[in-house]
């Protein structure tokens, strides 16, 4: 039963860090340039501070995920990863909602504050930016799904036999 409990972990882990690999690599890799109206434009993640968190964080939260399956399960520093989990999750939501704030002004634009919709002029860029929320948004799920399978197994007896 542990041994089920251990690879179930590692296989969510290995998910997650995999989701947030390829968010990261698939933001910091986004880039088109385009001539409008005889202007060079040229979209990239590091012109947004939103575009950056989110490819520091997930790279952030990418390399936490490559770690935690290399602490033993007897060492003090294990309880402390479901403290650590709720913290990266809270990490990635965080800045997968700020990515895709600007994300959704690209596409849509603003027109009470003048902004105007980007992504007919750059499309790829565009493309790459929601294939990058998807994998984010993905590795957030993942990290939800560990924290409740570590309420289950962990917390849940604790909780039941000291009530009892």
């Amino acid at each position: 039963m542990a041994k089920t409990k251990r690879a179930t972990t590692l296989v969510l882990r290995f998910m997650a860090f995999g989701a947030t690999l390829a968010a990261t690599i698939v933001m910091a890799t986004s880039h088109q340039t385009v001539d409008v109206f005889a202007t060079i434009f040229s979209a990239k993640y590091t012109v947004s501070p939103a575009f950056k968190y989110f490819v520091i964080a997930n790279a952030i939260v990418s390399a936490y995920g490559l770690l935690v399956p290399f602490i033993p399960a007897e060492s003090k520093l294990w309880r402390s990863v479901f403290a650590l989990d709720m913290v990266f999750t809270m990490l990635l939501i965080s800045s997968f909602s700020a990515a895709l704030a600007i994300a959704y002004v690209g596409k849509k634009g603003n027109a009470q504050a003048g902004w105007f919709a980007i992504c007919g002029q750059v499309p790829v860029f565009c493309d790459h930016v929601t294939g990058a929320l998807i994998a984010s948004v993905i590795g957030f799920i993942i990290y939800m799904s560990l924290l409740l399978h570590t309420i289950h197994t962990v917390l849940n007896p604790l909780l039941v036999g000291g009530l009892g």
